[in-house]
């Protein structure tokens, strides 16, 4: 069996989310696994590089969360679609507190 490397427990999710390039207008995407670093998605029709920063809107139980992060890898799934792992550099700490809730149930 392969020892988690990870630092935080990824929660697996299929729900539609937001996102954007800082200033610029949403597009939706869905959400593939979250953590309290960062979230995975699938975007169709965009473009995004590593290092790009980007504003994203997802729900946790009830409530709808925003955080900035920056792109870590994007990778082409097919010609429209792209799945994005974006690192979060500003998470609100009532987030962080609702995704750790979740990763223990």
């Amino acid at each position: 069996m392969r020892k988690e490397r990870r630092k935080y427990t990824r929660i697996a999710t299929d729900q539609i989310i937001s996102f954007s390039i800082l200033d610029a207008s949403e597009q939706l995407g869905v959400g593939k696994d979250i953590s309290v670093s960062g979230i995975r998605f699938q975007a169709i029709g965009c473009e995004l590089d590593p290092g790009d920063r980007i504003r994203v809107t997802f729900n946790v139980g009830e409530r709808t969360l925003e955080a900035i992060g920056e792109v870590v890898w994007s990778t082409e799934l097919d010609s429209v679609t792209s799945e994005i792992a974006l690192n979060f550099e500003s998470l609100d700490p009532e987030a962080a507190r609702l995704l750790e809730e979740l990763k223990d149930e």
